[in-house]
């Protein structure tokens, strides 16, 4: 298995230039959108359709009318004064996503940097959304399938590094590979 990190959404746009075919990529926004994700679907979320921009997420909504709509800018959940009149439903705190409002229900998330990272990786033989709340399950998973290739993607925070979200891939990386990893910068 070989695995390569992305560290900073700057990295995302060569996504776009590579053959993802034959790649797993793991997406983690820690604080907040893969933690919000594993626990919509926990909670019963049918699906998560991921959207890059507010205007994408609301014309996905005409598609699908019965979907929630959630997601932030800049932390914030989004208003009708940002996409065009409508309310969205929640933010992207995994605390809004209780059972009893989404059980069964599609979710349309958009947000700063995690929705953007997981449509960046869209072309991959399989996407996931990584968290600490499903890190082991996910280690698993990789373990079981046998990937060829895997890349950790961390979605950061605005422009930059996001602390957690390396930690995360950090700690998945070790639980795939316990006796090799070593994460300390070059010199």
């Amino acid at each position: 298995m070989k695995i390569e990190t992305i560290l900073s959404p700057a990295e995302l746009p060569a996504l776009a230039q590579r053959d993802l075919r034959r790649t797993v990529c793991v997406v983690f926004d820690i604080l907040r959108a893969t933690s919000t994700f594993v626990t919509a679907l926990h909670h019963g979320a049918e699906k998560i359709i991921p959207a890059s921009e507010i205007s994408e997420a609301v014309a996905l909504k005409q598609q699908f009318p019965a979907a929630l709509l959630a997601g932030e800018r800049d932390g914030v959940r989004i208003r009708a004064a940002q996409s065009g009149g409508i309310d969205f439903d929640f933010g992207n705190s995994p605390r809004e996503f209780t059972p009893e409002k989404i059980r069964g229900c599609t979710i349309i998330s958009t947000t700063t940097n995690g929705t953007r990272a997981l449509r960046a990786c869209a072309g991959a033989q399989c996407v996931l959304a990584g968290s600490f709340l499903n890190l082991a399950a996910t280690a698993d998973f990789l373990r079981q399938k046998n990937f060829a290739e895997v890349l950790l993607v961390c979605a950061g925070t605005g422009d930059g590094v996001a602390d957690e979200d390396v930690l995360a891939a950090k700690v998945l990386l070790e639980n795939l590979q316990p006796a090799t990893c070593n994460l300390q910068p070059p010199t």
